[in-house]
């Protein structure tokens, strides 16, 4: 599948993307900063000391060529080492920088998270760079930062500051800041409950060479009105997890039975914040629609539909709480209050790598559980309507959170066997 052309004014694009990692509670109102190069080479850039949470359109300064600016505010105070690393790799088109906690975490004790923690992420990230602390806004710190990319890295953590990364483009740029940051966050929340444990290089290989588009094309393909209907709740949803930091852009899968074993997913290669009706799927009779790419797990997605009947929606995806457990080996006990064990029962994982087509995957497809963890790589939800598999995982990953959090309380006490057998009375029965 081609990659979309984007045909959004840079400063549309600037404020789209701030807004969301504002809004995620990645950056604070006055920290972060944001620029794309255009083909002019005219440099477009977040102003300083004005409100990230309200940014416009108008408020992103240009900096021309020859260094005149245009706008109502001054750029960034950032924006020496914009323009250092745009000089020092001509292949960056855009850079992200922000202090969001997790990566500040690292990049206060001094550390690089490993992204072998998850699957895709150190496909999607690169290798990381490490930027020695200057000042803020100088010259020098613009010298440190773009010699680290001069050795060939895309991302970067600055000491005791935050990190830096850069892109093809906008979106490139932000899928890595979004992986970087989920990895940081679920090593953190992983060592409050374990040791987290991470991949070999080998297997992330192993990942990244599945097939996305072993099924045969379609020769004819028909969208009728109930068709359409689920697109348009598939694209809600993805969109709400990824609002909730239930998914990330760069990974996640939702898919809908449409008809007998036939439905629809969501592709690889569209970034989960920006997916269109139009990016969807359709799968019918063991056919995917033509020119376009489904999901790597869309065989799987496919198996589960024609072993559990009753299953109508899966949401595969990763959610730092959640994942958290599946790095550590850490058993997700869901008796933690009645609605969490109501609607879950149990959560249990299966080893990496269950999920290729290749391997036994008995535990994943046979008798779907609604929530399953599959160790450093991802939760798969399933249920009846999409909305109330949605729910399913919200409830998974607040339980998982509550644990987390509680666990520098003191040991969890879980509702007993005695309740538990009440609840299964009163509402399973």
């Amino acid at each position: 599948m081609s990659k979309k052309i984007n045909l959004e004014h840079p400063r549309d694009q600037i404020t789209k993307i701030i807004s969301r990692i504002y809004q995620r509670g990645m950056t604070t109102t006055s920290g972060g900063n944001i620029s794309i190069i255009d083909e002019q080479g005219d440099i477009w850039v977040t102003p300083s000391a004005i409100d990230k949470g309200s940014l416009r359109a108008s408020d992103i300064i240009c900096v021309k060529k020859d260094g005149t600016i245009i706008g109502k505010h001054k750029p960034s105070s950032e924006f020496p080492f914009h323009k250092a690393i745009y000089e020092a790799r001509p292949d960056i088109k855009s850079v992200i920088h922000a202090h969001p906690p997790a990566l500040v975490s690292f990049s206060i004790v001094r550390q690089i998270p490993n992204t072998n923690i998850i699957s895709q992420a150190k496909h999607v990230c690169g290798p990381i760079g490490y930027a020695e602390y200057r000042l803020p806004g100088s010259e020098d710190l613009g010298d440190v930062i773009a010699d680290e990319f001069k050795k060939g890295y895309k991302a970067i953590i600055m000491e005791n500051h935050g990190t830096v990364l850069g892109g093809s483009d906008l979106t490139d740029a932000f899928e890595r800041f979004e992986a970087l940051e989920f990895c940081a966050r679920t090593i953190l929340y992983g060592s409050q409950i374990g040791t987290p444990n991470y991949l070999t290089d080998a297997q992330t290989e192993e990942f990244e060479a599945q097939a996305t588009s072993v099924l045969p094309e379609m020769k004819v393909t028909e969208y009728p009105s109930d068709e359409v209907e689920k697109r348009a709740e598939i694209c809600k949803i993805v969109k709400r997890s990824c609002q909730q930091g239930l998914m990330i852009g760069s990974y996640g899968t939702v898919s809908m039975r449409w008809k007998d074993n036939d439905f629809l997913i969501t592709p690889t290669g569209i970034n989960r914040w920006d997916l269109e009706l139009d990016d969807v799927v359709q799968i019918k009779d063991g056919h995917r629609e033509a020119g376009k790419k489904p999901s790597r797990a869309t065989w799987i997605h496919q198996e589960i539909y024609k072993n559990n009947p009753k299953i109508n929606s899966i949401i595969m995806t990763q959610s730092p709480y959640l994942m958290a457990f599946g790095v550590t080996n850490s058993y997700l006990n869901v008796r933690t209050i009645p609605e969490s064990w109501i609607f879950l029962q149990d959560i249990h994982a299966v080893k990496y790598g269950t999920h290729f087509k290749h391997n036994n995957n008995s535990d994943i497809v046979e008798n779907c559980a609604t929530a399953l963890i599959i160790e450093n790589d991802s939760v798969i939800i399933t249920g009846d309507k999409l909305l109330q598999t949605f729910d399913y995982l919200e409830v998974a990953e607040f339980s998982a959170k509550s644990i987390v959090l509680g666990h520098s309380l003191g040991e969890m006490v879980p509702i007993n066997d005695e309740q538990v057998e009440d609840l299964r009375i009163k509402f399973l029965t």
